[in-house]
């Protein structure tokens, strides 16, 4: 585990040496801000709704942002064979580009902090405003970043470029969020299938407060066969 953590702590401090990482994060900021914003004033409606609902959309793009270069960017270099030599294994090198790259996701859920806050002061007198569902959508969040990264590292490890790697990242990612827009074109039976292979779909049922088991295992099971592609196309580099 400390292998893990000393790869964590050099990942995430090789993302703000380059100006990649504020890009990213700028641009998260400046869209989510945007349509928060928009929501609170032009609709006049003290929610975060309009926030939850559309930040998966954006994680479609953010996610493969951030872990393009993660494998893609040390196998270009030459650094990852270096890496390859020190004592520890291939699990341990993907847990902490995992661990990175969901602190980074989490400097952005953290920076949107202060639209919760300002809803809550917005909110009349009377009831107290309710904390639970703005939890649990920041929690789903967490979750379905962590299921987009093991995707987004997967597609990184596949090539030496990162803009491949982003590609590939985002196809993973865009293919699991959209594939219950399909599910009514489909057979009843068949369209279930579809619609709990969609990571928008358990998402949405986390954000109304709701915290089932199968959503837990669903984004357990997405992320962790993601970072078992990227240790297993690790290893196949050290070999």
């Amino acid at each position: 585990m400390n292998a893990a953590l000393a790869v964590a702590r050099r990942e995430f401090r090789s993302f703000f040496i380059s100006p990649i990482a504020y890009i990213v994060l700028g641009g998260f900021l400046l869209l989510s801000g945007w349509l928060y914003f928009s929501t609170l004033f032009l609709a006049g409606q003290a929610s975060l709704r309009g926030f939850f609902s559309v930040a998966p959309v954006l994680f479609v793009v953010l996610v493969p942002a951030i872990t393009m270069r993660a494998v893609a960017e040390e196998r270009k270099s030459g650094t990852l064979e270096l890496l390859l030599t020190f004592p520890m294994d291939d699990w341990q090198i993907t847990l902490g580009k995992f661990l990175a790259s969901l602190g980074m996701v989490s400097v952005a859920l953290a920076c949107t902090l202060p639209y919760a806050f300002t809803v809550a002061s917005l909110t009349g007198p009377g009831p107290a405003f309710d904390w639970g569902p703005v939890f649990a959508g920041y929690f789903g969040l967490v979750l379905l970043a962590s299921s987009f990264i093991g995707m987004g590292l997967w597609g990184s490890a596949l090539s030496k470029n990162q803009i491949v790697g982003f590609i590939f990242g985002l196809v993973l990612c865009f293919a699991f969020y959209f594939v219950d827009k399909f599910a009514p074109l489909l057979p009843d039976s068949l369209g279930q299938v579809v619609e709990f292979l969609s990571v928008d779909y358990h998402f949405e049922n986390i954000a109304r407060g709701v915290i089932d088991t199968r959503d837990l295992v669903f984004y357990l099971s997405l992320t962790v066969l993601g970072l078992l592609m990227t240790a297993r196309t690790i290893q196949a580099t050290r070999l």
